[in-house]
């Protein structure tokens, strides 16, 4: 084949992808600025912290300002994302965040941390169930895991580039205050992204609240699907749809989320400490952060196709029990240049467990409820962020190395029960779509 050819095949290849996708690009755009100050932000968060007399005890109630922010706020904002324009919301939500954060500078001390932390967090809490809403309305018929693939290699993204930029930045100005700066900046410029470029999608649902199906009594409502015995040729795609939110799926979700952002937090509060406690420098805490973004951008896209095909169950367990041995191992190992292979392999687990998870949101969210369904599931792994910051910040003033076994304990217990409590339901949900990557027949 000649080159001409091959440029040709290329170039028909992208213009397909942007075809697919187009709808949704220019939020992903946004993710990828926004995160890029967030991962910016990561490293030396708890350090900024540290220096400016917040001890380790109380680095917990810190960093469990921002999540605390969320948990009642998020369902709210998710219920309303679902009625009205969710561009706006979008927009304000990232310029409060984004005020927050610059005002650190500012205003240093252990009380404004909590206060301006507990700002960022109702932020988001406004933008990430809009975005998330958006996401799941717009993703072609199918491709959810994918789309949400794609969503998590943004944001990786910003994980990639962040602590690079962050890093270099910090070096020239001699100053933390450098990266919460950036962080401001880009949370703004992806407002300005947000506003200018992504357009409102056509819902349905919007006429009003829930309708009972006809003929069924109102204890209906709280429905949890039968156990769908029997293959997938046997329960053809379509046998059920959700017309409640209370249902095993969201049930699922709300459990694997609690897991994963249990995790999350206990990271976001002990992780630079503990790197640097075994003699890691700031830069080596900076590499595992942007390790873990480049694995999840190489691999999230082919993990939510993969998710997309064979359903949504053997990537929750699998991503799980990869964050379960590495929290269990990670105060085992003595030598910091190995915790970045270890993150790698972290990473591989997260790439197929995110599109996971919201695929499993998908599957259990009603027509014209998707941002509640985010913001509900969004606001379970909240309460995982605050009592993982918490608890960290506590042990961690006796032993960097216990939080990570409490991590290790509570994802495996969070993994036994969504196994309990839906681990039927979904071994057999069928795929989003059959292998061949054609839509499903629906009966």
């Amino acid at each position: 084949m000649s080159l001409g050819h091959l440029i040709s095949a290329g170039l028909g290849r992208l213009t397909a992808w942007i075809t697919r996708w187009g709808g949704v690009l220019p939020l992903l755009a946004a993710e990828f600025i926004l995160w890029t100050g967030f991962g910016a932000l990561l490293p030396v968060m708890p350090l900024y912290f540290t220096e400016h007399g917040v001890d380790i005890a109380y680095l917990g109630v810190v960093i469990a300002a921002w999540p605390a922010a969320r948990l009642f706020t998020e369902p709210v904002f998710g219920y309303l994302a679902d009625r009205t324009a969710r561009v706006p919301l979008m927009v304000v939500g990232l310029l409060v965040a984004a005020a927050s954060v610059g005002a650190m500078v500012l205003w240093a001390s252990p009380i404004a941390f909590v206060v301006l932390r507990a700002a960022s967090g109702l932020g988001t809490a406004i933008y990430d169930p809009a975005a998330r809403g958006y996401l799941n309305d717009a993703a072609p018929e199918g491709r959810r895991g994918e789309v949400f693939g794609l969503y998590s290699s943004a944001q990786m993204g910003g994980i990639l580039f962040g602590p690079a930029i962050g890093g270099i930045g910090t070096s020239i100005v001699g100053s933390f205050s450098f990266v919460l700066l950036l962080s401001a900046l880009t949370t703004v410029l992806a407002a300005v992204a947000v506003g200018l470029r992504v357009r409102e999608q056509p819902r349905t649902g919007l006429e009003g609240p829930r309708r009972e199906r006809q003929g069924a009594p109102g204890s209906a409502l709280a429905e949890f699907p039968p156990e769908m015995a029997g293959s997938r040729e046997e329960r053809p795609r379509g046998a059920w749809s959700p017309t409640s939110l209370r249902n095993r799926f969201i049930a699922a979700a709300i459990l694997v989320n609690l897991a994963g952002y249990f995790g999350g937090g206990l990271y976001e509060t002990i992780w630079a400490l503990f790197v640097v406690d075994r003699g890691g420098s700031v830069e080596l805490v900076g590499l595992t952060f942007a390790i873990f973004g480049l694995v999840t951008i190489l691999l999230s896209p082919y993990g939510g196709r993969v998710v997309d095909r064979r359903g949504p169950f053997p990537f929750i367990v699998f991503g799980i029990v990869v964050m379960v041995a590495m929290m269990a191992s990670y105060p085992f190992v003595s030598e910091p240049s190995l915790y970045v292979a270890m993150v790698a392999l972290e990473a591989v687990g997260f790439s197929f467990l995110g599109p996971a998870t919201y695929l499993v949101i998908a599957r259990g969210t009603p027509a014209g409820r998707s941002s509640t369904a985010q913001g509900i599931v969004g606001a379970a792994g909240t309460i995982g962020t605050i009592v993982a910051s918490v608890l960290a910040g506590v042990l961690a003033a006796t032993d960097l190395s216990a939080p990570f076994f409490l991590g290790a304990a509570v994802a495996s217990v969070l993994l036994v029960v969504t196994i309990i409590v839906a681990g039927r339901a979904l071994m057999t949900a069928a795929p989003e779509r059959d292998p061949v990557g054609e839509p499903a027949a629906v009966s």
